[in-house]
């Protein structure tokens, strides 16, 4: 049996027939306002809560209150708590991007490993990430670098990434083929608001449903439907859906 671990959300983790690998390093794709980063926010909040797993948030985008805001919008009260007491770690965007260059940054990310002890981890995003190098090849160097560190140090981690394209099988980057799982959250437009869907293309070592599931975005944070019977509940907006 291949280890793995949940990521709480409803549905979710049966479609990942018990959750993420243990120790992979998995890529989140989809378009602004699909929920990429709420479903970091809740993957970190859930371990902490129900496996006492401790988290990394690294965001290149967001300060550490805004991130503390939105996991407050969908009914993760305790987030600030987590924090102060070190359960959950975050590095924002005024700490990333103050180091100026990724050596430095992975530096300082290296130090915290070597001190203490994390589960889970999520980088968001890697379109910032993109921006300290000047080239693919630098890029993909430093990212197969980071994620063969991320392993050594017993992470689950996500990366969560920026897409441009409406449906992912029209934009295959390079990194879709250097992570462990690819999961995109994808959103239509309607007369009345958005549908949302979630789709697990790959998983390594793991034997996954590949169908693309409803979901949608509430209080209490994300929930994918794996019958048809949760599409009626599509096309309302939740709490700062758009994070």
């Amino acid at each position: 049996m291949v280890a793995t671990v949940p990521t709480g959300i409803d549905g979710l983790d049966s479609v990942l027939n018990g959750g993420l690998v243990e120790n992979a390093t998995v890529l989140v794709s989809g378009n602004p306002g699909t929920g990429k980063s709420l479903f970091g926010i809740q993957y970190l909040y859930n371990g902490v809560i129900d496996h006492d797993e401790h988290g990394i948030y690294i965001s290149f985008e967001e300060n550490a209150e805004d991130i503390r805001q939105a996991a407050e919008s969908i009914g993760f009260d305790r987030w600030g708590d987590l924090v102060d007491d070190g359960s959950i770690k975050v590095y924002d965007k005024q700490h990333m991007l103050r180091e100026g260059d990724f050596s430095s940054a992975l530096d300082t990310l290296l130090e915290d490993f070597a001190n203490a002890s994390y589960d889970r981890l999520v980088l968001d995003s890697l379109t910032m990430f993109s921006l300290f190098f000047e080239d693919e090849k630098e890029k993909r160097t430093y990212l197969l670098k980071f994620s063969d560190i991320l392993k050594q140090n017993g992470l689950t981690s996500l990366l969560i990434n920026e897409q441009g394209a409406v449906f992912p099988e029209t934009e295959i980057g390079l990194e879709n083929f250097l992570t462990d799982g690819n999961i995109y959250f994808i959103q239509t437009p309607t007369d009345s608001g958005v549908n949302r869907y979630v789709w697990v293309a790959k998983m390594r070592k793991q034997d996954i449903d590949t169908d693309i599931f409803p979901m949608e975005i509430d209080d209490g944070g994300i929930k994918v439907y794996e019958r048809a019977g949760g599409f009626s509940m599509m096309g309302r907006d939740g709490p700062d859906a758009g994070f």
